[in-house]
């Protein structure tokens, strides 16, 4: 077999394999512009202010279930170098792009025992899967 012939099926494996690399995650905050675009396929990673310790928690109202896929359930952090017992931290999400189309990703952030009370914030991010 010459070099030729054995470099051709080598090269389009190699080929194939990048294309099968994950795209990079999209970072989503309060900060961030909206509306975003994603790739069926692609991570979003959603972080929000928190303090649960006042009562207050972002809750999904709109999850884009159309266009994405939860990856698990909301995980608090809080930073390190806080060491202050109450302090703020960071509620975070993470979607999977799932299916073409657009949808909006919606949270809001209240107490949960008091749902007739208005949401002291909310969050609204309109998504794009392409």
């Amino acid at each position: 077999m010459t070099l030729s012939r054995l470099l051709l099926p080598l090269s389009l494996s190699l080929l194939a394999a990048c294309a099968q690399q994950p795209r990079q995650t999209v970072e989503l905050d309060a900060d961030s512009e909206c509306p975003k675009r994603l790739q069926v396929g692609q991570t979003l990673s959603l972080s929000l202010a928190s303090n649960p310790s006042t009562g207050y928690r972002w809750t999904l109202k709109d999850p884009a279930s159309s266009v994405l896929r939860s990856l698990g359930a909301e995980v608090y952090s809080t930073p390190e170098e806080a060491g202050i017992v109450g302090s703020a931290g960071l509620s975070n999400w993470r979607f999977q792009a799932k299916a073409e189309g657009t949808a909006t990703l919606a949270l809001i952030y209240q107490q949960p025992w008091a749902p007739e009370v208005a949401p002291v914030q909310t969050f609204e991010c309109q998504i794009t899967v392409r």
